[in-house]
């Protein structure tokens, strides 16, 4: 497979973690947008600022000439934050090659449109396979070397196992998926629970409080995921809750971090100013809370998450509002 090659754009944490990855099965190139990144990325092989002090492989090279890195690519990987996916897709389109898929590494969702990653991959680049890597994905510790497991999901059976074998790597393990948008929406849910499990944690709330609102939310990512076209099995699987789980009790989520300091008073302006990688949850948040509306699906923590965010309550209101709800059937028959 050596002879395969990956153009991965985004040089954030992500991005690099897979395209340092991928270099023991292909030849990869990866555009970042920082000229310094890039320079770093060439000349010390390390992206200090995401990575800390991780060295990189030798063989990965990185450009900011986006038609370089994709005009001769075999696979296009997109880690590319969610409110500038289509811009740069179109940026990247004139130069991708036709027979090129192109993968999402994104857990979000086009604020505007409330598309998912792999339907604007489809709707920009329409002749071209679409999928999407997604689960329990904590960069950092899968460049120190710790086991870890994902999943790539796409409509084509026969692509997708043809694929999956450019992405793993000694402990880094990938599984196959047909059901895209289960998989792609299980990535973009669970970091609104994320920042509920963060509120509480802030709060000073219990490991049963954290296990109940990892549970509960579940629940609500399923209903919605179900309704939207995902099958009930996959939220049970490595895009669902074992992406959840990570997301909710990792101290490198990013997710979970902005729950925390919302307990703590802080404004989304305060919180934003301090961090420079995005927080899916809080760009997608309001498009799940109308996507929640449309297909008529009640999910009470993305709506207290939403009302936070939107400053109409604080965390402290939420989790008393919490004492006063009274609690139903677990699940309903049939």
């Amino acid at each position: 497979m050596k002879d395969k090659r990956i153009a991965v754009l985004g040089g954030g944490s992500w991005g690099t973690t897979i395209a340092a990855l991928m270099t023991r099965n292909a030849q990869v190139n990866l555009w970042a947008r920082s000229n310094e990144t890039v320079n770093e990325i060439n000349k010390k092989k390390s992206n200090k600022k995401y990575l800390r002090k991780i060295a990189l492989p030798s063989s990965l090279t990185a450009t900011n000439d986006i038609a370089q890195a994709v005009e001769t690519a075999d696979l296009v990987i997109m880690a590319i934050p969610s409110q500038n996916f289509r811009s740069v897709l179109m940026r990247a389109k004139p130069k991708i090659p036709l027979s090129a898929p192109v993968i999402s590494l994104t857990k979000g969702l086009e604020l505007g449109s409330r598309q998912r990653m792999t339907e604007i991959i489809s709707e920009v680049l329409p002749n071209h396979d679409a999928g999407v890597l997604t689960g329990p994905n904590l960069a950092l510790e899968i460049m120190e070397g710790r086991a870890a497991a994902s999943v790539i999901a796409m409509k084509n059976s026969k692509l997708v196992k043809s694929i999956q074998p450019l992405f793993n790597n000694g402990l880094y393990r990938v599984y196959t998926n047909l059901d895209v948008v289960g998989c792609e929406l299980g990535g973009v849910l669970k970091n609104i629970i994320a920042i509920a499990v963060g509120m509480g944690d802030g709060l000073g709330a219990g490991d049963n409080t954290r296990a109940s609102l990892i549970t509960r939310g579940l629940a609500e990512i399923t209903r919605l995921g179900v309704a939207m076209g995902g099958q009930p099995t996959t939220f049970s699987g490595l895009a669902g809750i074992g992406d959840l789980i990570a997301t909710c009790t990792s101290p490198q989520s990013r997710n979970r971090h902005v729950g925390i300091q919302l307990a703590k008073g802080k404004t989304m302006e305060e919180i934003v100013s301090n961090m420079y990688m995005v927080a899916e949850g809080v760009q997608s948040a309001p498009a799940v809370k109308s996507l929640a509306e449309q297909y008529q699906i009640e999910m009470p923590l993305v709506d207290d998450v939403f009302r936070v965010l939107t400053g109409e309550t604080s965390a402290r209101g939420i989790y008393k509002g919490l004492l006063r709800v009274q609690a139903g059937a677990e699940s309903e028959p049939g």
